[in-house]
């Protein structure tokens, strides 16, 4: 099917192994180990308010904060507000601020934009943060000042990562004040609140220091859960770049065991070892992990595939999706004197017509009940004379077969449901849509539910599997499509910024991905791609020249917005009343029963008060 090996303009292979250890310990460099927690200036923000929620009119009665860096105060920041409402009397017993404290205060109007100078540049810092930045965005929103896009860091979320029960009852403002001798007690007043955060902030950083973690980009992704062990081994992505690609997690004896993709290799890998990993299999991976290969790829659609090919070459044990794409299962529809519908394992170039492919025989099974319950075509597996002189079978007997077998049907009225059914695969599949969805109205009105809840499970599969075909086999039928598509380079410091991203399509597959040098002829650019991309031959069935989920990936590239089709040999056509205009309500269905919570299950509610400190 194909002679030469798909192009990797500028592709490169990097293998990071355990010698790579000492090198690293020698000397980590500013890239490698991105932003330093103690080069960074903190604003360290504390709220009064009125009450719990700024959408429910409570409003702010006093701002503190403190600018530090490296450990050292820069500033603070301190004023009360006007709320001009009263505030309600177990407010003033807590925090001690009276309405007539706060009658000559400036309002939130006039407070609010010379807090944002302050804390400009700064990452934001507070104890139970949705609730202080929360309020802060939501009188910005107001006012319809911009909010800076701030990092934001929430000393209470990350005292619940370091702070065990040994060492305070709970992570409250004032129980983790004790725990670090903090140089001031909270006591419900913002600045007050704010100076003993700060000695709180240090505190943790203190601690997370001994645990591995010293930039802000670990700090984001860090838990206790991950041993120290798995954080020594950070070292294994020193050799991997800031661009997208694949990588290789190999054991002691090269074996892969672990195979993914990144638009940015060394931080998604260095992730394993300090972020919070809550699938146990790819824990233990990383534990017998001795090496990691990484292949660097000209476009995240490049790494997409090449990670799906190499998954499917090597079969890891640590990957649980795409190991096995030859696993599938087809429906087809026989080409014979008396067609029928096959459950079958791959495609043949017999001139039949295929639906799939499936990923499990479960969703198949189902797709071919829809389709019986619809078309009364014979289910039997043997062979039938032109001129049968068999006996009926139970089906036909129920009227759910049109039974050739003993000569009850004549060959133009049998071959006229084939071709109903067959428009129903390739067109429109209207007749079984239409069929089911009455029989599923019947029974919901009789509150049979469950038995309308089978129908509807076959009519989803249907209409996943033939959008499924029509979307794939449109494509494929396609020997030769480049197309191309501006893009932002998401990483910061790559130097790319934007740039176009090409690539070449073939029956399906992937045979050529590059970006456009800036400053490069992009003519001269597309031909040399396309010259020196993978031949690929077409053939039978709906996905004849690579695996369905490569071909869907593709197809999600190619029909997002702002693609610019260069060169297309064929037509790119799907019909206009196929299946995927039935798939939006089939989604939607699917989602609202994934979102289903039962009432006794715990939820997460958005923050509503300040938990007491």
């Amino acid at each position: 099917m194909t002679t030469a090996p798909l192009r990797l303009p500028g592709g490169s292979v990097v293998s990071a192994r355990a010698s790579a250890r000492r090198r690293w310990e020698a000397q980590r460099s500013f890239d490698e180990l991105g932003r330093p927690l103690r080069d960074l200036t903190f604003c360290v923000v504390d709220l009064e308010t009125t009450g719990g929620s700024a959408g429910a009119g409570s409003m702010i009665t006093e701002i503190g904060a403190v600018k530090v860096r490296g450990g050292e105060p820069l500033g603070e920041f301190q004023t009360l507000v006007n709320p001009h409402t009263q505030i309600p009397p177990f407010i003033a017993v807590l925090t001690g601020i009276t309405n007539s404290m706060v009658s000559t205060a400036p309002p939130i109007e006039s407070v609010l934009p010379s807090f944002l100078e302050f804390a400009a540049g700064s990452v934001l810092v507070a104890h139970n943060a949705p609730f202080d930045v929360g309020f802060l965005q939501w009188f910005a929103a107001r006012q319809g000042i911009p909010w800076p896009r701030f990092e934001v860091l929430d000393t209470a979320k990350i005292a619940r990562r370091v702070i065990t029960r040994d060492d305070a009852p709970n992570c409250k403002l004032s129980s983790l004040a004790r725990v670090f001798h903090a140089s001031t007690t909270p006591n419900h007043r913002a600045l007050s609140d704010a100076r003993a955060t700060v000695d709180v902030l240090h505190g943790l950083m203190e601690r997370l220091g001994g645990l591995g973690v010293h930039t802000i980009e670990e700090l984001s992704t860090f838990s206790a859960k991950v041993s120290t062990a798995q954080r020594r081994k950070r070292y294994l992505a020193e050799g991997l770049p800031h661009a997208p690609g694949v990588y290789l997690f190999r054991d002691e004896q090269s074996r892969v065991l672990y195979v993914g993709t990144s638009r940015d290799l060394r931080t998604r890998v260095r992730s394993y070892f300090t972020a919070s990993e809550t699938r146990s299999r790819i824990g233990e991976m990383v534990a017998i992990a001795e090496s990691v290969t990484g292949i660097e790829c000209a476009t995240p659609l490049e790494a997409e595939v090449r990670e799906l090919r190499l998954i499917a070459e090597h079969k890891p044990n640590y990957n649980r999706r795409s190991r096995f794409p030859e696993k599938v299962h087809y429906l087809k529809l026989t080409r014979e004197p008396w067609p029928r519908l096959s459950l079958v394992r791959r495609v043949t170039d017999d001139d039949a017509d295929y639906i799939g492919p499936f990923a499990s025989k479960r969703s198949a099974e189902k797709c071919l009940a829809a389709l019986h319950e619809t078309f009364p075509l014979r289910q039997c597996s043997q062979r039938i004379a032109r001129h049968p002189t068999g006996s009926a079978c139970v089906l036909a007997e129920m009227g759910r077969c049109l039974s050739p077998c003993d000569g009850s049907v004549d060959e133009t009225t049998y071959a006229a449901v084939v071709r109903q059914l067959r428009d129903n695969l390739l067109q429109r599949p209207d007749d079984v849509v239409e069929l089911i969805t009455r029989r599923m109205a019947l029974l919901a009105e009789g509150e049979r539910f469950e038995e309308a809840g089978v129908h509807r499970d076959r009519l989803s599969a249907f209409i996943r599997a033939v959008s499924r075909t029509q979307r794939l086999t449109a494509l494929t039928r396609i020997p030769h499509l480049v197309a191309a598509r501006r893009e932002d380079d998401p990483l910061t410091g790559s130097g790319r910024g934007t740039h176009w991203e090409v690539h070449v399509v073939r029956h399906g597959r992937l045979a050529a991905a590059g970006v456009i040098p800036p400053a490069g002829d992009a003519h001269q650019y597309v031909a040399e791609l396309v010259a020196s991309g993978e031949t690929v031959r077409g053939g039978p069935g709906p996905v004849p020249a690579a695996t369905a989920e490569e071909t869907e990936r593709i197809l999600r590239w190619l029909e997002a917005p702002g693609l610019r089709l260069v060169d297309v040999d064929g037509e790119w056509t799907c019909p206009v009343g196929g299946a995927t205009r039935h798939l939006a309500l089939h989604d939607a269905v699917h989602q609202s029963r994934l979102d289903l919570v039962p009432f006794d299950e715990r939820r997460d509610l958005p923050v509503a008060a300040r938990p007491a400190r």
